[in-house]
């Protein structure tokens, strides 16, 4: 039986579109599915420490591995994984909009998994108006009421781009403010998109083939109030989520993946990388290289498996002088 894909990276942060640029470059048939871009460098407004980079974004770092890997012929979805499954040398993966693909080698560089409200209807309704990527699907509901969940920095971007895009966006928080950052949110408010929804949370999700309102709760008064919506954003944080590869993977003590230096794990074929692995330190410039590392682990692996030989995988080449 013969797979879909050469590589499947699964995750869309600075460790999987790295791996996806280098699996690509590699010529390997490559598929990223990605539940947002950005993963937890979405929480970071300025990096001043990744090299050659003055200053940047977290989320503008990722769009740029994002778009090289594209540019080399790397493929993206917006789902997320549910399951992967091992079937002699073809990997299955499932995602929960209900879609299989396979490879032949597959990168695991989730990071940290978005965080879940909890509620009523939310799993019903995702990917039909429930969203944790504001970057990936606030353009598919321009012009339409939506509403937000999120509260301090994470709250920047998620703000910024409802400001442009909806016609306007419940934003609801738990506190009485939703960032201690007056001209922020003086800047936001200014817009006149958003409309502040304090000291509440979110009940209940409700439709019937996808989003048309949100219930919520005054967590001082008890008081519901239903909101028509067409889509709520959901941007609260991350949590390692890890248990769908548990069966082909050897956890720590923090659900953490253990991986070697070359991003093995303890089934061939399978790679991980980022933050979703052991390793203590959690830094950009290092989820990316160990997502490089994966991804020519990958190569090595997938070029075996059609009888090629990969003796050395650079990325430049010595010149006569």
């Amino acid at each position: 039986m013969s797979a879909n894909y050469d590589v499947i990276v699964v995750g869309g942060g600075i460790a999987g579109f790295s791996a996806a640029l280098y699996a690509a470059r590699q010529r390997l048939k490559t598929l990223v599915i990605a539940k947002d871009i950005g993963g937890q460098l979405n929480m970071t407004t300025a990096v001043e420490n990744y090299p050659a980079i003055m200053k940047i974004s977290g989320p503008e770092l990722v769009a740029r591995v994002h778009q090289q890997a594209e540019r080399f012929g790397a493929e993206v979805i917006f789902d997320e994984v549910i399951d992967v499954q091992k079937d002699g040398n073809i990997f299955r993966v499932k995602t929960y909009g209900g879609d299989e693909y396979t490879s032949l080698a597959v990168i695991l560089a989730f990071g940290k998994t978005p965080k879940e409200l909890g509620v009523p209807g939310e799993a019903k309704f995702k990917n039909k108006g429930v969203s944790y990527c504001t970057i990936c699907d606030a353009p598919f509901f321009k012009g339409q009421d939506v509403a937000l969940v999120s509260w301090g920095d994470l709250a920047r971007e998620p703000v910024t781009i409802l400001s442009s895009v909806a016609n306007k966006f419940y934003w609801i928080f738990p506190g009485d403010k939703p960032i201690y950052d007056d001209e922020f949110l003086s800047t936001a408010l200014g817009a006149g998109k958003a409309v502040l929804v304090p000291n509440s949370e979110v009940v209940e999700i409700r439709g019937t083939n996808k989003v048309e309102s949100v219930v919520v709760r005054n967590r001082k008064t008890g008081e519901l109030q239903e909101l028509k919506v067409a889509a709520i954003f959901v941007e609260i944080g991350y949590v390692t989520k890890t248990d769908f590869v548990k069966h082909l993977v050897d956890l720590n003590e923090r659900g953490e993946i253990i991986a070697d230096w070359e991003g093995r794990t303890k089934t061939p074929g399978l790679f991980a990388a980022g933050d979703v692995i052991q390793y203590p330190y959690k830094q950009a410039v290092i989820a990316a290289a160990q997502g490089v590392a994966a991804a020519l682990s990958a190569t090595a692996y997938v070029m075996g498996l059609k009888g090629k030989k990969v003796v050395s995988l650079t990325d430049w080449r010595a010149e006569k002088v």
